[in-house]
């Protein structure tokens, strides 16, 4: 489980965080929901320990993340908005580099990296470096990086984009599947379609600050929209452009 609370971070004058809020919880998909600017990844990097706050508390499993941030990070994977892969690495090697990060060694690191292999299909891959690889192929590196240490918490920063239309499918069950063996998966996104079919809470930010929060029915009901655009273009108050 994640607890965010008041976190808060600025940039010179500007304020990128401003007293955000939410709890993202074990068995569930929670979705940070904003337009570019928001304040999405700028939330997520403070909670995987990238960028430290200006003030607030975060919790990863009951671990306070600015008293024992190691602790913290041992309880998460993530896979960043940048994929940050080495080109000369193949995908088996990534995989084993991050693993002995955490401190796993020999047989074991070597049996979950075979899973994971089998898991996110990519036998064809496995030992070929990864210069020239696709989207997709990166982004199911960087998911066996993020994963191979079996993390409770998984947090995806914008985890389709740039994928194909196949790649994005892949991702989305990947996604359901880390929710139905129990993880907490928090994920940012700016598409409707993608929150909608897979966060079972939503937290909305706008301008660096939550907007609103709740499940998808929730936020329906709040706006009496239907439509999750139009749901969420009321609660950010966004302006439409008329074309």
């Amino acid at each position: 489980m994640i607890e965010v609370r008041g976190i808060r971070k600025h940039f010179g004058d500007v304020a990128a965080v401003e007293d955000v809020s939410f709890a993202a919880r074990d068995g569930q998909v929670t979705g940070l929901l904003g337009p570019n600017g928001a304040g999405k990844t700028t939330t997520l990097r403070m909670v995987y320990g990238l960028i430290k706050p200006d003030g607030g508390e975060l919790r990863i499993d009951a671990v306070d993340v600015s008293q024992d941030p190691l602790a913290a990070q041992a309880q998460i994977g993530v896979l960043p908005d940048m994929r940050g892969l080495y080109p000369r690495l193949t995908t088996r090697e990534h995989a084993r580099y991050a693993g002995r990060l955490h401190g796993l060694n020999g047989a074991d690191l070597e049996k979950r990296i075979d899973a994971l292999i089998d898991m996110l299909e990519m036998s064809a891959i496995a030992d070929r470096r990864v210069s020239g690889f696709s989207q997709g192929e990166r982004a199911k590196v960087s998911l066996a990086r993020a994963l191979v240490h079996g993390p409770r918490n998984v947090l995806l920063d914008e985890p389709t984009n740039g994928l194909d239309v196949m790649s994005t499918r892949a991702m989305r069950r990947l996604i359901r599947r880390l929710r139905d063996e129990g993880k907490c998966v928090l994920f940012s996104s700016h598409i409707m379609q993608e929150v909608s079919a897979l966060c079972d809470t939503i937290v909305i930010l706008s301008t660096g600050r939550v907007a609103a929060q709740g499940t998808p029915g929730e936020l329906r009901a709040q706006t009496g929209h239907e439509n999750l655009e139009d749901v969420f273009v009321t609660l950010t108050g966004i302006d439409e452009v008329t074309v």
